[in-house]
C-alpha cells in the first residue's frame, strides 16, 4: 500500500526537445513560419508548381492551423522539427514538384461500391 501512495507522489519529469516553456514554443513557431513565408516566392520560382504564391501563403496558412490547439510543449517542439527538415529538404531540391503539390492533394475520395459507380469510374 505505502509503494501505491509513493507512486502517486511521484511525478515523472520529461526533458524538454527544444523549448523549455510555452513562451519559447511560441517564438520558435513564429520563426518557422516566417521562414516558410519568405521562403515561398523562391519555391514557386524554383518548382514552376502551377499555384500562385498567394495560394502557397494560405496553403502555409492552412497547414499551420491544423495544429493551432496543440498545447504540448514536447508536441510542439517535435512538429517545429518535422516543420524544418521539410523547409531544408524544399530549399536544397531534395524534393521534387510532385512532393510540393501533394500538400495542394484534396482529401483522398472513397472507392466506389456499387456495379454501375464502379463502371463510370472506370475501375474494377
Amino acid at each position: 500500500m505505502a509503494q501505491r501512495e509513493a507512486a502517486k507522489v511521484f511525478v515523472r519529469q520529461v526533458k524538454p526537445l527544444l523549448s523549455l516553456d510555452q513562451i519559447e514554443a511560441q517564438r520558435r513557431v513564429r520563426n518557422l513560419y516566417r521562414a516558410w513565408y519568405r521562403q515561398i516566392p523562391i519555391i514557386v520560382h524554383d518548382f514552376h508548381i502551377p499555384k500562385t504564391e498567394k495560394q502557397c501563403y494560405a496553403k502555409l496558412r492552412e497547414e499551420f492551423d491544423k495544429h493551432k490547439d496543440v498545447k504540448d510543449i514536447r508536441l510542439i517542439d517535435m512538429l517545429i522539427i518535422k516543420g524544418q527538415m521539410e523547409l531544408k529538404e524544399i530549399v536544397n531540391k531534395w524534393k521534387q514538384e510532385c512532393h510540393l503539390m501533394m500538400y495542394f492533394k484534396d482529401t483522398v475520395e472513397p472507392k466506389p461500391k456499387d456495379f454501375l459507380s464502379k463502371f463510370m469510374s472506370g475501375s474494377d
